[in-house]
């Protein structure tokens, strides 16, 4: 009886799931002006495995807060990373290499930036 039971729940949940399912693909098709990626991402499962691990370790060790998380800051704590975003953008309005070709100069930082951030996280 019990057995019978939970195959009669699993039946329901399968089909719950698949209604959601229906119901948000059909609220993609009528917003697809923006482009729905969610078929793509459905198609490669690697890939997703490898963004959510890499995005836990990001979470777990990215001094930077996020947007939702500056709402939770102290004013004197969102103060100090305005300050610092301010200063490294100026650094880079000043720098020679920006006047000459902006793009690679914003790219350049970028990438330093990046690289700053991940030798931080080992």
């Amino acid at each position: 009886m019990k057995l019978r039971r939970e195959r009669w729940l699993q039946k329901i949940e399968a089909i719950k799931l698949a209604e959601q399912r229906h119901r948000e693909e059909q609220r993609r098709r009528a917003t697809a002006v923006v482009g729905d990626l969610r078929p793509l991402r459905d198609a490669l499962p690697e890939l997703l495995g490898l963004e959510a691990g890499s995005r836990r370790q990001a979470c777990r060790e990215s001094s930077k807060p996020r947007s939702s998380e500056l709402s939770r800051m102290s004013t004197a704590q969102r103060q100090q990373l305005l300050e610092e975003e301010r200063t490294r953008f100026q650094e880079l309005l000043a720098s020679p290499a920006y006047r000459a070709s902006p793009l690679v100069a914003i790219g350049q930082t970028l990438v330093r930036q990046m690289q700053l951030q991940d030798g931080g996280q080992l």
